[in-house]
């Protein structure tokens, strides 16, 4: 069973499955993040859900450029947690299967093509506090131990 993090199910609530991939993408003691200015400001892991027929990796590096404008070197599987949430922009009742990996960014493109969003560089000591939901926060924890 994965670790379910932030809100519990609500009963009479039909949840739809969503996998998604993040990034854990580390330069020296910051993390690059990504803030994303609505539908709630908040500061997370790169990444997003992966489409239908998609792999997973390469869902990761399309996500992070979007949200980030930078191209990564993926590292490693960090691990994965659940997470029951409401996703306003798809009007959605959402459980999100969240894979997370350890990378590093090599190339700056550009900025981030996804509307709302900004890349972020934030010292590792504050991004343990300033990320929006609590599995993006343990498994940053995991990765840095």
């Amino acid at each position: 069973m994965i670790r379910r993090y932030g809100e519990p199910v609500k009963a009479g609530i039909r949840y739809k499955r969503r996998p998604g991939v993040y990034a854990v993408l580390l330069r020296g003691d910051s993390i690059l993040a990504t803030h994303q200015a609505d539908p709630v400001p908040e500061f997370q892991l790169p990444g997003g859900g992966i489409d239908p027929g998609e792999h997973p990796i390469a869902a990761l590096h399309r996500e992070v450029i979007e949200e980030t404008g930078w191209k990564i070197s993926i590292r490693r599987r960090i691990g994965a947690f659940r997470r029951f949430t409401y996703m306003p922009e798809y009007d959605l009742w959402a459980e999100k299967v969240c894979t997370i990996y350890l990378a590093q960014p090599i190339l700056r493109l550009g900025p981030p093509s996804e509307p709302g969003h900004s890349a972020v560089w934030l010292p590792l000591d504050q991004a343990l506090g300033l990320l929006g939901n609590p599995g993006d926060r343990a498994l940053l924890a995991r990765a840095v131990s």
